[in-house]
């Protein structure tokens, strides 16, 4: 079966009391149970049914069954955001002493999660350039937890070898971790390129359209302990399981997903190489355009979309921001993946508490414009940005 098919017709745990189409949403907290010995082994985990909403709840378990099985995963968990989704994986991986090999090319929350937050709880994070597999490797060592990268960086756009990883990684006998937020999981398998453990912010095009926040952990089943880990104790201890009414909004964007997105790649494309004949524009980055240093890797990982997140180049800040406020139909607004077209500045905003010197290092330039492309014509992006450079 297709994935367009199945993201529409994986079919309920339990038959609906009234047989609804669409999974109802379960907003009861809390489940009777016919006895005492049900009950029991319903909070003990001998027998699979729900018993209180912090960590499962029928809606919630519907859309985890169908990413489930538009992945092959062997384990999904729905959290509430996506930086929960990478802080629950960190955790549930790592411990005083370990450490993770990963680069200054993330998101600003992720970097800062990675090198600030995790580091006061004794696991230190080992930043090198993960296009070089001989670098990664001399950072690994018997305490390296795992590797962990963005598919694609934001907002550098850079593509790391994830075969090549893949394999460090499993040689050294530690895990490959990666955010595949930027493409979506219903256009290519981390699993067959040697992924053990994906995180994705559902927020972005899961959620069709900025509905809702949401992430998720898709774990492949590599790692003993981690599925159980996610499961018996990182749910029950952090308390951060997506709520059902995100669930039920998110398993509708599944739903649609696919058209979506291929409107949105064919758009991104499509205004990259129209941006590129601009006199204003210094520099288009998407890794969809031929001339991209990353483009055959991408092409060979990701099949033959790119995803929708632009990057361009201007002369200097001021010429940034004076075209982001002569926008007329692009938003100022700091999301990727939305339904409408999305403009910022990364330097001033998800970078803009780091100093220089560090964005300096992350390669995080204030000449760089963020777009995130939506589901418009391209005609109308096209027009809205030529007469904000002009």
């Amino acid at each position: 079966m297709k994935k367009q098919t199945q993201a529409i017709h994986v079919p309920f745990k339990r038959r609906d009391a009234y047989d609804a189409l669409s999974m109802p949403v379960y907003h009861a907290v809390a489940y009777e149970f016919d006895n005492a010995q049900l009950m029991s082994d319903a909070f003990c985990g001998r027998i699979d049914a729900p018993d209180y909403s912090r960590v499962e709840n029928p809606t919630v378990t519907n859309f985890e069954q169908r990413v489930k099985a538009l992945t092959g995963a062997k384990n999904v968990v729905a959290v509430n955001s996506g930086m929960a989704a990478i802080s629950n994986a960190m955790v549930a991986l790592t411990a005083q002493g370990k450490n993770i090999i990963t680069s200054k090319h993330l998101f600003g929350n992720t970097f800062s999660l990675l090198t600030q937050t995790l580091s006061r709880f004794g696991v230190e994070a080992r930043l090198c350039d993960l296009t070089n597999a001989a670098e990664v490797e001399k950072r690994i060592d018997d305490h390296t937890a795992c590797i962990f990268l963005e598919i694609i960086t934001n907002p550098q756009l850079e593509v790391a070898d994830l075969k090549a990883l893949a394999e460090l990684a499993h040689r050294h006998h530690t895990w490959l971790v990666a955010d595949t937020t930027v493409i979506p999981f219903t256009e290519f398998s981390s699993k067959e390129l040697g992924v053990d453990i994906e995180v994705v912010s559902s927020t972005k095009y899961v959620s069709g359209g900025a509905t809702s926040l949401g992430g998720l952990v898709i774990d492949y089943g590599t790692h003993p302990t981690f599925g159980e880990r996610m499961k018996n104790e990182l749910l029950f201890n952090f308390g951060a399981y997506m709520t059902p009414q995100v669930a039920y909004l998110q398993t509708l964007g599944l739903e649609t997903l696919d058209a979506r997105y291929h409107v949105q790649a064919a758009n991104a494309l499509e205004l990259a190489k129209r941006l590129k004949t601009l006199p204003q524009v210094k520099r288009v980055n998407y890794v969809g355009l031929d001339d991209n240093p990353y483009h055959a890797l991408a092409q060979r990982q990701f099949g033959s979309t790119a995803g929708a997140m632009v990057c361009i180049d201007l002369e200097s800040e001021e010429a940034c921001f004076r075209c982001i406020d002569r926008l007329k139909l692009i938003h100022r607004a700091t999301n990727l993946c939305d339904n409408r077209s999305l403009a910022m500045h990364p330097a001033s905003t998800i970078f803009g508490l780091f100093t220089a010197e560090e964005k300096k290092s992350m390669d995080v330039l204030d000449t760089t414009i963020r777009l995130s492309i939506g589901l418009e014509d391209v005609d109308d992006l096209f027009d809205d940005l030529k007469q904000a450079l002009s």
